[in-house]
């Protein structure tokens, strides 16, 4: 037998995908609803033991610390990272390396909040009665509220499932999917009674374009002094076009005396006065400029500075002061090139 032949006879036969494209959405639809039947029963479950969970982690002189194993671990982890960034200090804590140094990272001013489908998962109650000796709260969130860490927990919060999504019964689905909203019901609690504001979310993700969204404002962006075209309400629209080809904007304020904001001149509007062959060296640009123009305050987020360029469609906006003195311009190209997206 040749060499090629014995590699080949040697290999298993490869599984071919024996399911057509109809019965692979079949399943996958079947899927999303079996989870979303266990999402939507939660509803159920948002009574006094919740409301207690709330409690103990709003009163937290310390830290919210979360825990789980497997994959009600990897859960335990994200519900840790949203706690922490909605307003509410908290981190995972492993509970197998807890036991072997971790559970030093846990004080008598933590909450703890422990994950297990189950309620019995070894490595969680292994550390239970060093919890309990510390006098630390102890939430559990499980799918068996007679279980040894339902029982021993001070709030218990049931998100137990009717059936996992897994054909086989086997693979954590639709109970970690449950977990994962209840951990989002208790952080946005938390958030709404802590009046946590979107700048506080902001300082708690500088990085990236989240980041950039929330903290930048249209002062930091915008154009100001000999950088912001504007001419007088009497000016010719001859000059109004030569302020435009200097400030490369694509418009101009127009301003009165008091410098004070009378309308706007863009791009847009120079071709529809085209159309209507007004001359340039004899109109007066009040003639043909937008009055009403929206305008925005210099301490507005950029994003929203963004917003409302895009509901109005419109690619340039005046930055006012309160008494409506023009101070400043931007346009779509600027907030595009801050990576306000």
């Amino acid at each position: 037998m040749l060499v090629d032949d014995f590699n080949s006879a040697a290999r298993p036969p490869s599984r071919q995908m024996m399911l057509h494209d109809q019965e692979l959405r079949a399943l996958a639809l079947a899927v999303i609803q079996v989870e979303a039947q266990a999402v939507a029963a939660l509803s159920e479950r948002i009574d006094e033991h919740f409301t207690t969970a709330c409690r103990l982690m709003f009163a937290c002189a310390g830290r919210v610390v979360v825990t789980g194993m497997g994959k009600s671990g990897h859960i335990a982890g994200k519900i840790a990272a949203t706690l922490a960034s909605t307003g509410t200090p908290a981190f995972f804590v492993h509970p197998g390396e807890a036991s072997h140094g971790d559970l030093g990272m846990i004080t008598q001013q933590d909450v703890v909040l422990a994950l297990s489908n189950s309620g019995e998962t070894e490595e969680v109650l292994t550390i239970l009665p060093i919890i309990k000796r510390l006098g630390v709260p102890l939430i559990a969130m499980t799918g068996n509220p007679a279980s040894t860490l339902g029982l021993l927990a001070t709030a218990h919060i049931h998100v137990g499932v009717a059936q996992e999504a897994c054909p086989l019964g086997l693979a954590p689905t639709s109970s970690t999917t449950a977990a994962l909203a209840m951990g989002d019901a208790l952080a946005v609690s938390l958030l709404e009674a802590r009046g946590f504001t979107r700048d506080d979310f902001a300082l708690s993700h500088p990085g990236g374009s989240l980041g950039k969204r929330l903290l930048l404002r249209v002062s930091d962006i915008m154009h100001t002094g000999a950088e912001m075209p504007a001419v007088r309400e009497n000016a010719l629209i001859s000059e109004a076009l030569l302020e435009m080809t200097e400030k490369k904007l694509g418009m101009t304020a127009i301003v009165d005396a008091d410098s004070k904001v009378a309308g706007i001149f863009t791009d847009g509007d120079l071709r529809r006065m085209l159309a209507r062959n007004f001359d340039i060296h004899k109109t007066r640009i009040a003639e043909v400029m937008t009055a009403n123009c929206t305008t925005i305050g210099s301490g507005t987020m950029a994003a929203e500075a963004m917003q409302i360029m895009e509901q109005k469609r419109i690619n340039a906006l005046i930055v006012t002061d309160a008494e409506r003195r023009a101070v400043g311009a931007l346009n779509m190209h600027d907030l595009i090139r801050a990576g306000i997206v």
